[in-house]
């Protein structure tokens, strides 16, 4: 599953289940995507306003503390050796059949903002 097909079962965030994965996880190599957007057509269909987007995939990352805060939307951030990953507007989870952490963002008519996700495979 991957957040950005918009398959799987997500579901919303418990902030006490994710923080358990996110435990979970610390102290191992790991892959990452991290990817916002405001929508890729943004700029064509209104051009005041500024498309904006970021993208990483199967990136390595090893995070000595992850922490999840806020009362929803969410933040995650990722405490590395030499700074910090994070991620914010999470409203919804997961952990696949493929024990990868799926956490997204999705705007209240459901069109995907955000999306992390942390494997210890390759996506």
């Amino acid at each position: 599953m991957n957040i950005v097909t918009g398959c799987g079962n997500l579901e919303a965030i418990r902030k006490e289940d994710v923080q358990k994965v996110l435990d979970d996880f610390a102290g191992q190599e790991l892959y990452i995507h991290l990817e916002t957007t405001n929508g890729v057509y943004t700029g064509f269909r209104r051009p005041d306003q500024l498309s904006v987007g970021a993208f990483i995939r199967n990136g390595k990352i090893r995070y000595s503390r992850g922490k999840i805060t806020g009362n929803g939307p969410y933040r995650v951030g990722l405490k590395m050796e030499s700074g910090w990953v994070y991620a914010e507007g999470l409203t919804d989870w997961e952990v696949d059949d493929k024990g990868r952490l799926l956490l997204a963002g999705h705007h209240k008519d459901g069109k995907l903002a955000i999306a992390l996700e942390l494997s210890k495979e390759p996506f």
